[in-house]
């Protein structure tokens, strides 16, 4: 079945509200899901719950009628992070969850994220025997199995409970340091778990966008260029750090003491840091991430594993391997001592156990380690194979590390640079690194020219 304008990907679905992406649209896939998660488990229980968003209690009530339309009974969360969400489905051995968030997309988006029985997004063979159903037909419930709604408001709190328990975190040291910190959620679903989680561990909050009204008045992706208010919070209070939530509150940014952003690249390095100093072991991410995170897991005797981009792809390559921490150079922070999925309030206990830990500032941390900059490059994906393109930049750069598991992935000592079809949108994405902008531009300009090449022959 085919779906004008709306962006399908591995585990979930999203459009512009009003134009691909509506009601009709999201019952449709929301029923699916249903369907095939009952399917194939012993539970008829969807968790759902939902960030901000102006348009989620629309979807939220077409999401609810789908998933009783085919029986499953519903746990409703309200509005919270989507890793609350995942978390639940686990507390409640439940068939599946789903979350409705266009995460860090601009504010006309929305979108479904399908969650499986194990607290994981759906891999890519799930989604495509969860979207057969919209071809082969719903099985619905009849009038006397339709699936009933119940409440729960306790996710939020299991959650920071389960923050606050983990090994890694010295509660009661963090909280004797009463860091002054300052927050910026963007008016998303984070200001309440990530409040109350800090409050917890004695820090002085001072925040900005708070109110989760779900009208962003700016880019909602914590990226450098975003968070000008949160570096001048940072300034203006004498924070010892800023730490910037997307509006589902999976990533997370940090800013220093000095109030620059220092680039959501050094989120999971500087966590992975903590975990590593005291459980070493595997440690995952996608290709497209800083090298800075080989130098932290280095530095402690530990190597990389690299995934394919993709949350799931990462983390059902942690648990294959055992990790014990992974994520995504976005700001996303995996912790299997909790749950294997992106999680921003994890993220912040353990950047706060490193400054405890270290006694140092954030400045003076990133300043220990090497500098990089990364380039980022798009364009409009050709109607052809890219496998020429690949073949080119690999006789092209015959000295380099070659990595062929999603696009091509060329790396050296200090650099790399990634060119890969995007997963979500009609486009080639080519990201690179170096140790200054001009070698990262310099390699995203020789990956250019093949594909500039290719677009111009067709």
């Amino acid at each position: 079945m085919a779906f004008e304008g709306l962006m399908v990907s591995v585990s979930g679905v999203r459009g512009r509200v009003g134009e691909a992406l509506t009601p009709e649209i999201v019952t449709q896939f929301a029923a699916a899901f249903g369907a095939f998660s009952l399917a194939r488990s012993n539970s008829n229980a969807i968790v759902l719950g939902r960030d901000s968003r102006v348009s989620g209690p629309m979807f939220h009530s077409a999401v609810v009628a789908a998933l009783q339309s085919v029986g499953a009974n519903i746990i409703d969360i309200g509005m919270a992070p989507t890793p609350t969400v995942q978390l639940a489905v686990e507390h409640h051995h439940a068939a599946g969850g789903l979350a409705i968030t266009a995460s860090h997309n601009p504010v006309e988006w929305n979108a479904l994220k399908f969650i499986g029985p194990a607290g994981l997004f759906l891999d890519a063979a799930e989604g495509k025997a969860m979207r057969a159903y919209l071809d082969m037909g719903i099985p619905r419930a009849s009038w006397d199995k339709l699936g009933v709604l119940t409440h729960d408001r306790d996710a939020i709190d299991r959650h920071i409970e389960a923050v606050l328990a983990l090994p890694f975190v010295d509660v009661e040291g963090i909280r004797s340091r009463k860091f002054v910190v300052a927050l910026d959620t963007c008016h998303g679903a984070g200001a309440d778990i990530m409040q109350r989680l800090m409050e917890r561990l004695g820090c002085v909050v001072h925040g900005i966008n708070l109110e989760p009204h779900g009208r962003f008045h700016r880019p909602p992706e914590p990226v450098a260029e975003n968070l000008g208010e949160l570096c001048a919070l940072v300034k203006k209070t004498g924070a010892v750090i800023g730490f910037a939530t997307d509006p589902d509150v999976d990533r997370l940014a940090l800013v220093s003491e000095q109030g620059t952003a220092i680039g959501e690249d050094w989120t999971l390095a500087l966590a992975a840091r903590v975990v590593l100093g005291q459980r070493p072991g595997p440690v995952v991410t996608n290709l497209s991430t800083s090298r800075i995170l080989d130098d932290v897991a280095g530095r402690l005797g530990v190597a990389v594993e690299r995934a394919p981009v993709g949350e799931v792809n990462v983390a059902t390559r942690m648990r294959d391997l055992n990790a014990v921490i992974g994520g995504e150079g976005n700001g996303g922070v995996i912790l299997p001592a909790l749950h294997l999925g992106r999680d921003a309030p994890v993220a912040v206990a353990l950047l706060l156990q490193l400054l405890h830990e270290s006694g140092g500032t954030v400045t003076a941390i990133v300043s220990s380690y090497p500098q990089y900059r990364i380039v980022k490059d798009k364009l409009d994906r050709p109607e052809a194979s890219l496998d020429v393109v690949y073949e080119a930049l690999r006789r092209g750069f015959p000295d380099a590390v070659v990595d062929t598991q999603d696009g091509l992935r060329l790396s050296w000592d200090d650099r790399w640079v990634h060119v890969r079809p995007s997963g979500t949108e009609p486009i080639v994405r080519v990201i690179a690194e170096g140790p200054t902008e001009a070698d990262a531009r310099e390699l995203v300009r020789r990956c250019r020219e093949p594909l500039d090449a290719l677009v111009g022959s067709i």
